[in-house]
């Protein structure tokens, strides 16, 4: 039984004890109509507590859908599960993403086409060694073999074979240098080393690869020389942060000029999550600090089709380091858009901002709440799975921002309407309890109704802040390996390389070889550092006389 209509939260606070045998009889005079005084008080006291006990399943259906989801993860959001699940009353089978489904719906018998064979070829292999081998017997000009007659021309396209080896992460190379002793004055002669072998025992490569394994993957450095010392590679946890630290300050004055280019940027996602630093924590064991959180604040920037990603940890809120990377914004650019959830935390304070909100984020309080109200969640679900279809169009047909906010606003427009109307009159009309679960969805929406459909409004503007979501999972598959960092230090260790990382993952570089770049070109990269960014490096690379060993 679920009750819809209002509940006074004051029914429940006025206690009647009846026992079985005074219920029957309540019900023995209600059936022959001879109802005494005080009677309806009973019943009215009686109705009011199953409001409130429907009221109180309803809240601890959604508190326990969201603690599964903190405690298992995200799965899947996508619109046929969500209804099918709510339909069926199985709360177990209602399964969370952090994407609206934006599939069009399929003809019965049809079948999904596999996505490939599953295996790779050639041109996936961008890395890999590739060796030039001549037939052994034959050359282009040669009689054909089998004919006699024809002659042989080389084929373009070569036949290709690929054989995958194994190796550890960071291999060593040992070199016995041959030394010579005179046997008359007793003087020593050692080999040289060849040039190839470098100045340093850990070479940029090194260097690279534990921070791509570290802060790009999340290993452990303790997982690392786990790793490495079953393969005959030693390599202490020690040694790596060494490395590490090392490379820091190399690296640091591009990692500012990336700083630098995202505040310059159309579009600013944001978010936080909470993070663990040690240091942090004994402080607040000794009481010191006003503020007690942690969190790895993430920062998507968007220009044109370039992105950025920053990353700050500490005790500051994602609205708090946005408007520190504001504060190098040039003057006279236009104001910038802003995509986040609903927290007033995500918001700068000295900066001004065309702020829009996740639909996504207003979405998943009905996926919360579709259990106990599976129709009208099953309602707004469906009509912003129809907005998702026309955002996927607009994308499929690369529309530019001004035809895509036209398209909304014809397409998209009346369905938002509708179902803004719809929103308002469940609340005016009292058709739901505003303390349920569907209720509190209900005003969420409504009290962040003109920042969840700023797309309908301005150019550009995002429907979800997925992209942030999906840059901070970086922060997350951290926490879950490392657990925390040590110091402040370290996190701003980690923040550097981990902002490095994801936005050469963006600009479709490879994180490995752009680390190494600036590391070896560090003196280059050190003066004109927007010369080495992830997009242009290299471009750039032949221009400065810079070197990327193989």
């Amino acid at each position: 039984m679920r009750v819809k209509g209002k509940k006074s939260k004051t029914a429940a606070k006025k206690r009647i004890d009846l026992d079985l045998k005074e219920i029957d009889a309540l019900l023995a005079r209600a059936e022959a109509g001879t109802l005494k005084p005080g009677d309806c008080e009973l019943i009215r006291a009686m109705a009011d507590c199953i409001a409130y006990l429907s009221q109180a399943v309803d809240e601890k259906a959604v508190k326990i859908k969201k603690l599964l989801r903190m405690i298992f993860g995200a799965g899947t959001e996508k619109k046929q599960n969500i209804i099918k699940s709510a339909k069926d009353g199985d709360a177990s089978s209602v399964s969370h993403d952090e994407a609206a489904d934006t599939s069009p719906p399929k003809d019965e018998g049809e079948k999904t086409p596999p996505k490939g064979h599953g295996r790779n070829g050639a041109e996936d292999y961008p890395g890999a060694a590739r060796i030039e081998i001549t037939h052994p017997e034959l050359k282009p000009g040669n009689p054909c073999p089998e004919c006699k007659e024809g002659k042989l021309y080389k084929i373009s396209e070569p036949g290709v074979e690929i054989r995958v080896k194994g190796a550890a992460p960071l291999s060593a190379t040992i070199y016995e240098l041959e030394k010579l002793r005179c046997n008359l004055c007793g003087a020593v002669f050692t080999a040289p080393l060849p040039a190839s072998a470098g100045k340093k025992k850990y070479d940029a490569s090194a260097a690279a690869m534990i921070a791509l394994l570290k802060y790009g993957y999340g290993l452990p450095f303790n997982r690392i020389a786990g790793l490495e010392t079953n393969l005959g590679m030693p390599l202490p946890a020690s040694t790596q942060w060494d490395v590490i630290k090392e490379a820091i300050p190399l690296l640091h004055p591009v990692y500012r000029e990336l700083i630098y280019q995202a505040a310059q940027g159309e579009i600013f996602f944001n978010d936080d999550t909470t993070m663990k630093v040690l240091s942090l924590i004994k402080e607040n064991q000794r009481g010191d600090p006003d503020r007690t959180g942690m969190f790895t604040t993430g920062i998507v920037v968007a220009t044109g089709s370039r992105k950025i990603a920053l990353f700050f940890t500490g005790r500051k809120h994602a609205g708090e380091n946005l408007n520190d990377v504001l504060a190098g914004r040039s003057a006279g650019l236009a104001t910038p858009l802003q995509m986040c959830d609903g927290l007033d935390r995500n918001v700068p304070e000295d900066f001004k901002v065309i702020l829009a909100n996740c639909l996504v984020h207003a979405r998943r309080n009905f996926v919360d709440a579709s259990v106990s109200f599976p129709d009208e969640c099953s309602y707004v679900i469906e009509i912003l799975a129809e907005v998702y279809k026309h955002e996927k169009i607009a994308k499929e047909k690369m529309m530019s921002s001004e035809s895509r906010l036209l398209y909304h606003q014809t397409e998209s427009l009346p369905l938002m309407n509708k179902l803004h109307a719809w929103l308002k009159t469940q609340i005016e009309e009292k058709k739901v309890e505003p303390n349920s679960g569907l209720g509190e969805a209900i005003k969420y929406m409504l009290k962040r109704w003109r920042k969840l459909t700023r797309f309908l409004e301005v150019a550009g503007t995002p429907l979800d802040n997925n992209l942030c979501e999906r840059a901070l999972k970086k922060a997350i598959l951290h926490r879950k390996n490392s657990l925390f960092f040590k110091t402040e230090n370290g996190a701003a260790a980690g923040d550097m390389f981990h902002s490095l990382i994801l936005t050469c993952e963006f600009a479709g570089a490879n994180p490995h070889d752009y680390l190494m770049a600036l590391l070896n070109n560090a003196p280059l990269a050190q003066g004109t550092p927007r010369d080495w960014m992830p997009w242009n490096y290299m471009d750039n690379l032949h221009v400065h006389q810079g070197s990327l060993p193989s």
